[in-house]
């Protein structure tokens, strides 16, 4: 397992009614993953915005983490991957919650433009909090990816920093790879064997993924191997929500091969509507 630290952390920083919660969580992760922050106001520089982020910012609970403060005006999108380029972030905050208007101007069509083409992991956070609420378990897709390894070992390497204890690894197997009809009782035990060995071989190849995790590091978190049969991407996401999940670990879309280039579809239905924090590893 190569567990890549986040060494600079770089977060969007909007004068909204939730400032204080987003910039409040960007300064604990900094501390508790032991990186420098950076962070980028897309807007004009004035004194009120300059003495109101200081206020924030001494507001803190303990000593902060080292950090800068960018203020760049332009297009959200150029300015916050130009600053992970020239930053050379390893990882991206992007904070809103879903009932203020700001939703669009982050996880809208921003977010979906800015996880295709950042060069670090992103992080969007839709319930940041002033206290710190812990994040106790977390989802990871298991599909069968080239991507799938980094974004399992990232999700060991995040969840036992932040001190989560469960972790559940989720294979998403599309309904179709069963061929067969169901119509009688005959044809529901040939679809249910059919699936159970689906199971098995994806279970046994999720494996093999987690023997290269090291020992100390899976002893930190309880894991669990979920298959489960339907539309990828809508379905983890829907799991997610169901068991509450306090983070969701998802493969960064690319579009290096014709599955990749398919593969931003399945990121779509999270991004569409994210059912908790999701972390998007590059």
């Amino acid at each position: 397992m190569q567990k890549r630290h986040f060494s600079t952390v770089v977060v969007g920083v909007a004068f909204s009614p939730n400032i204080q919660a987003n910039v409040f969580e960007a300064l604990r992760m900094s501390k508790m993953f032991k990186a420098s922050l950076v962070m980028v106001h897309v807007g004009e520089k004035t004194n009120k915005k300059e003495a109101s982020l200081e206020k924030i910012i001494s507001s803190f609970d303990g000593v902060a983490p080292d950090y800068r403060v960018l203020w760049k005006a332009g297009n959200p999108v150029t300015v916050l991957l130009g600053a992970c380029s020239n930053e050379n972030a390893d990882l991206l905050i992007l904070g809103a919650i879903k009932r203020e208007g700001l939703l669009k101007y982050y996880l809208g069509s921003v977010a979906r433009k800015v996880t295709r083409k950042a060069p670090c992991d992103v992080l969007l956070l839709i319930k940041p909090s002033v206290d710190r609420i812990v994040c106790s378990t977390g989802v990871v897709n298991g599909l069968a990816h080239p991507k799938t390894k980094e974004a399992i070992d990232r999700a060991f390497y995040v969840l036992s920093t932040l001190g989560a204890q469960k972790l559940t690894i989720v294979e998403e197997i599309p309904e179709d790879s069963v061929a067969i009809k169901v119509d009688d009782d005959r044809s529901l035990r040939k679809s249910t064997i059919a699936k159970e060995r689906i199971k098995l071989r994806e279970n046994s190849r999720v494996q093999a993924l987690l023997s290269h995790v090291p020992k100390n590091i899976k002893e930190k978190l309880e894991v669990v191997v979920q298959p489960i049969f339907g539309r990828r991407g809508y379905s983890i996401g829907h799991f997610a929500r169901v068991v509450r999940a306090d983070l969701l670990v998802m493969n960064a879309p690319s579009e290096l091969t014709l599955l990749d280039r398919l593969f931003p579809h399945d990121l779509e239905y999270i991004l569409s509507d994210l059912p908790t924090d999701v972390l998007i590893v590059r």
